[in-house]
């Protein structure tokens, strides 16, 4: 099992680099770099593959919406290329909230416009002949009757380092689970609690594999929370129910709450509608208390040793192939290097 991490920029992306080049050394395999309204996430991708030798550069994730199919390819041959064969493409659609007050385009059929997303970065890094695409939401070039009718097939000018770069997707509802299981080379779910996932997720997972190509091999699964070896888990724990109660609770519309109605999945229905109502009018304390134990518990790696290797365990029987921690310990590092020998 691989050792993942999202980044923190609290300090600055120059000590964040900095924080990466040590914790690869303890063993850290893969880096996601987030990107929302704030600094773009490419810019420090580029800066840490200067930074790094080995770990995986990955986005996680780069919407969607922001960027042509083209473009994101290649932004990930650029990456792959300045870090000799690292990147990771991490994709996902966000929210209506960032991509139509942000950016300002519509958000529509996010499923549809993720597999041909997929299908034209694969084209471009094959780099076998000029690119062509007739897609539903994507036509290459433009047809007659749009643009300038100038348009014509091109192919990347540059020879990319890898004829296929890893693309991971960023889903959670049932018809997104089973697109990303038939076709992306990585998932990454959030809130992932392992005893429950084949119960919420199996289906899906089964619906996508049998149609998934053995071309793409075993999809790699990348979870995991908070890691902490602790006798007192519950203020830790209590760490991680403002960011639970933000995205059950605040994280889209009342009725379109991707996050809510996955911890109604798990089986928290009225746990949920009432972190929603509150979170929603404005008691954002009091929705964070309401988060359940159990399901911070369950979706961390929080308490005393033996309990945190049994999680890890947990995590590796559900199918996890990297955990992604978040660890909260003085010395993380030294952390990282337990957890390495843990998961080797």
């Amino acid at each position: 099992m691989k050792i993942g991490m999202q980044l923190d920029y609290s300090g600055g992306f120059k000590a964040s680099a900095a924080r990466v080049a040590e914790y690869e050394r303890a063993g850290l395999d893969i880096a996601w770099v987030a990107e929302a309204y704030g600094f773009d996430g490419v810019s420090f991708m580029g800066y840490l593959a200067h930074a790094t030798e080995r770990v995986q550069i990955a986005s996680g994730i780069l919407p969607i919406y922001t960027r042509t199919p083209t473009l994101l390819a290649m932004t990930a041959a650029g990456v792959d290329a300045m870090s000799d064969g690292r990147c990771i493409l991490g994709l996902g659609a966000s929210g209506p909230q960032v991509i139509e007050g942000w950016h300002g385009v519509p958000y529509d059929a996010p499923l549809g416009r993720t597999r041909e997303i997929i299908d034209i970065c694969r084209l471009v890094w094959k780099r076998e002949e000029r690119v062509t695409y007739e897609g539903r939401y994507y036509r290459l070039p433009l047809p007659e009757g749009q643009g300038t009718g100038l348009g014509k097939p091109l192919k990347i000018i540059a020879h990319p380092v890898r004829p296929a770069i890893p693309i991971y997707v960023a889903s959670l509802g049932p018809k997104n689970v089973a697109m990303t299981a038939e076709v992306a080379d990585g998932w990454l779910p959030i809130f992932y609690i392992p005893e429950k996932a084949g119960e919420v997720w199996g289906d899906d997972l089964e619906a996508g594999f049998a149609k998934r190509s053995p071309e793409l091999g075993p999809l790699e699964i990348a979870a995991g929370g908070m890691v902490a070896i602790t006798d007192e888990p519950e203020p830790i724990l209590d760490m991680g129910r403002g960011l639970a109660a933000l995205y059950i609770g605040g994280m889209g519309a009342r009725d379109r709450n991707f996050y809510n109605q996955l911890a109604c999945r798990y089986g928290y229905e009225a746990e949920a509608k009432e972190i929603q109502d509150l979170y929603l009018d404005g008691k954002k304390a009091e929705a964070a208390a309401k988060v359940p134990r159990e399901f911070l518990e369950l979706s961390n790696l929080v308490g005393p040793e033996g309990w945190v290797r049994e999680r890890l365990e947990a995590y590796r029987e559900a199918g996890v192939t990297s955990l992604n921690i978040v660890p909260i310990d003085p010395n993380p590092t030294a952390l990282i290097e337990k957890l390495k020998t843990w998961t080797t």
